[in-house]
């Protein structure tokens, strides 16, 4: 729990910094007045409170969001089972993740700076998973998982547009095929049909509540990130 809190300030600059168009710049400071944010002062622009030092205008993330996300993320590494190297390759994606879905929620962008890191760091650590316990198999069927996926989601970006996964769905799916893969090919089903189902009631709840069109595109970052943590937690 310690060790989730130590990372909330450079999740929350990831958040506020990436949280932009995808046609913008990088946030480098504060909105209303311009006050640099970085982690050389944290404090409190980067905290719990999210308040730009100069202004007291809210900065990135809300108040609190980032936390109660990063302490479920450790909730559900404690949850999950496997050998201690997978469970650290699972830490290191859910680090990442966090602000990857948190992103994609206010900007609906997956930016290469989070996606590319947490997809290789998590197959690295798959692989020392793998030489350390089982042998090459769990690897390799978690290396297809992760590539199928992620083509998969490529592929509805090419032949469907704005209609299908983004890009940046599919760089995502690398890190979260390869965990599921991991356990099994079930699990892997499990886990996109989780992420797809939560991700249609999302959209039909809020239909129901008028806060979006039928034309509206949801972003599929956050459901895929739950549903890969959920099922882990539930299968394993």
């Amino acid at each position: 729990m310690l060790a989730a809190l130590a990372v909330v300030p450079p999740v929350r600059l990831a958040v506020a910094r990436y949280a932009v168009p995808s046609d913008r710049p990088d946030r480098t400071g504060c909105d209303a007045c311009g006050t640099p944010i970085g982690l050389d002062r944290p404090l409190p622009a980067l905290g719990p409170a999210a308040r730009c030092p100069g202004c007291r205008a809210r900065v990135g993330a809300p108040p609190a969001l980032v936390e109660v996300a990063l302490l479920a993320a450790v909730a559900a590494l404690a949850l999950t089972g496997g050998p201690p190297a997978a469970r650290l390759a699972l830490a290191w994606w859910l680090g990442w993740a966090v602000p990857m879905a948190l992103v994609d929620a206010a900007a609906h962008r997956l930016p290469n700076r989070l996606t590319w890191p947490a997809a290789a760091g998590t197959w690295a650590l798959l692989g020392v998973a793998a030489l350390t316990g089982p042998g090459p198999s769990p690897w390799l069927r978690a290396a297809t998982a992760g590539l199928a996926l992620g083509a998969g989601f490529a592929a509805t970006t090419l032949l469907l547009g704005r209609r299908g996964f983004g890009l940046g769905d599919a760089k995502l799916a690398l890190g979260a095929g390869a965990l599921l893969g991991w356990y099994g090919w079930p699990v892997l089903v499990a886990g996109l049909v989780l992420a797809v189902t939560l991700s249609g009631v999302a959209a039909v709840v809020l239909l129901v509540l008028r806060r979006v069109r039928w034309s509206a595109h949801l972003p599929f970052g956050p459901f895929l990130v739950l549903g890969t943590a959920v099922t882990l937690v539930l299968t394993t």
